[in-house]
């Protein structure tokens, strides 16, 4: 794996949600190669501790934490063993997420609590108990929420409410971003358009390939994001607050 080490982020110290794959590994990888040490986090620990040993093979930092981001308790452990093994967090990204996978009408209460719970309230309680930390600490920090396009525009296939928390996120990222402008944190949003993933590519296989109405005929790599990423938790960015970026190449309409 080349990560094209920068430097740009040594010393820091970052933890990634839903990094067992998709574009959570490559936002942990882009992280890895600018210098940070690197908590990836998710549900599946094979995936991390693969993940770890090719960060570590590189001549990075980088520990494995199971987390599912719905149990509170697992939060705050998973926070706990970041900061004692790697250092104080400077750097959060939440991506973990699930889609519906159902049409509205059709979803199971336990299906509607689990994509709120994982798309909107596990990202807030992350959110909340790192900042609090923060906040005490007088620390620095940086938030990235990952979000989508389906926040803005909903294309059916059966992600309403997946859109829905999208959304949901993006005013809680401009909300978390003002309440907190009286301290050196920033939080701001990437909106990927349409990437390949795990949860993208299972979409596809339901609704069909996408790019025939895509201006260059093409979904995204997680390559295409790390940039947007590392500008976002950079100085560089230090300006930036409570806002989201889109990075879809012209492909949903304004």
């Amino acid at each position: 794996m080349d990560q094209h080490r920068t430097g740009e982020l040594d010393g820091q110290v970052a933890l990634v949600t839903g990094a067992g794959s998709g574009l959570g590994r490559g936002f942990a990888t882009a992280l890895a190669g600018a210098g940070a040490a690197v908590a990836v986090c998710g549900r599946r620990i094979e995936p991390l501790e693969e993940l770890v040993a090719e960060i570590v093979a590189d001549g990075g930092r980088a520990i494995a934490c199971v987390l599912d981001v719905r149990d509170p308790a697992q939060i705050v452990a998973a926070v706990d063993r970041a900061e004692s093994e790697l250092g104080g967090l400077d750097i959060l990204v939440n991506n973990a997420g699930i889609p519906d996978a159902r049409r509205a009408h059709k979803m199971p209460l336990e299906l509607v609590d689990a994509v709120l719970e994982t798309n909107l309230r596990g990202p807030w309680l992350l959110a909340t108990e790192v900042g609090r930390r923060w906040i005490a600490d007088g620390r620095r920090g940086r938030i990235v929420n990952v979000s989508s396009m389906s926040g803005y525009y909903t294309a059916g296939g059966a992600i309403a409410l997946y859109s829905v928390t999208k959304a949901a996120l993006n005013r809680m990222t401009e909300a978390l971003a003002i309440e907190w402008a009286a301290h050196p944190i920033n939080v701001n949003g990437i909106a990927p358009g349409s990437f390949h993933s795990e949860m993208m590519d299972g979409l596809i296989e339901r609704i069909g390939d996408p790019t025939e109405g895509f201006p260059r005929k093409r979904m995204g790599r997680a390559t295409d994001l790390a940039e947007t990423l590392l500008y976002l938790v950079s100085p560089r960015s230090e300006f930036v607050t409570g806002t989201i970026i889109k990075v879809d190449d012209g492909q949903m309409p304004r």
